[in-house]
């Protein structure tokens, strides 16, 4: 079948059908499917867009002081780059889908255990030392503003 063997070829197929009139060959099974699949997309989006943030902020409160002492240099900027960058494709992508807005606790709820692992295996601090919980709200994680205070 087309749309499994090549997805472009197959939109512009249902395209030309539909600016044809030839609604009997329609893949309906499959344009049903799509919307469904465009809004599991955007979440999915959220959620990693999550992840990587959450992560980032969980390594500057509890590393930064480290590697500070470690390197008195450490700036930390390459986590400050990251996390700007994840508000600001977050902020566009509500902006682009605003039902996702709503959508923001839970996202969150789901996409902070994978941030809590990245961050424990990217600083080698043990998951547990992390809150069981993610201790940043939604308006933390939105404001260009929030960082935490490193421990």
């Amino acid at each position: 079948m087309l749309y499994e063997e090549d997805y472009l070829a197959w939109t512009q197929q249902q395209i030309g059908l539909l600016q044809t009139g030839k609604l009997k060959e329609l893949d309906l099974k499959n344009l049903v499917e799509e919307p469904k699949e465009m809004g599991r997309s955007d979440h999915r989006e959220l959620e990693s867009r999550l992840i990587i943030l959450i992560a980032h902020l969980l390594k500057w409160e509890w590393q930064f002081n480290r590697l500070q002492n470690q390197w008195a240099e450490f700036e930390g900027e390459s986590w400050r780059n990251s996390i700007t960058e994840q508000r600001i494709q977050i902020k566009f992508l509500m902006q682009k889908v605003p039902s996702l807005r709503p959508k923001l606790s839970e996202s969150i709820f789901a996409a902070y255990p994978t941030a809590r692992e990245l961050a424990s295996r990217e600083t080698e601090i043990q998951e547990s030392e992390f809150p069981m919980d993610c201790p940043y709200g939604d308006n933390d994680l939105l404001d260009p503003e929030f960082l935490p205070v490193p421990r």
